[in-house]
């Protein structure tokens, strides 16, 4: 049930770190799999058998993929740039955050999504 999801989803992160340490490319391929999405359509799906709630998630994903992509814009270019790790990722953060408003209200505007 619930600890077997969160002991799976520590089990990625635990491994696609331990692997960026020897490679940060497939390091990344593993945490830019869409594992967890996967698994949470999954489960939505198994839990209410309802198509379209499962679809209205699936393309609520879709919506909030793109303002995330903020956060790996800003970090590296804020580190190459010589910040602080600390203040790159919390500016990067925050602008992931307002992003994700934007992406929200747009989701809200374009689509029939709640």
């Amino acid at each position: 049930g619930l600890a077997g999801k969160g002991i799976f989803s520590g089990a990625i992160v635990v491994a696609a770190s331990e692997l960026a340490k020897r490679s940060t490319v497939f390091g990344a391929a593993i945490i830019s799999l869409p594992l967890t999405s996967i698994l949470a359509l999954y489960w939505l799906n198994k839990e209410t058998g309802d198509a379209t709630q499962v679809a209205d998630f699936a393309e609520s994903i879709l919506w909030l993929v793109i303002p995330s992509l903020a956060l790996f814009i800003a970090l590296p270019l804020l580190l190459r740039r010589g910040w602080e790790f600390e203040p790159a990722l919390g500016l990067g953060i925050l602008a992931t955050v307002i992003c994700y408003g934007i992406g929200i209200w747009a989701a809200r505007t374009f689509s029939q999504l709640s």
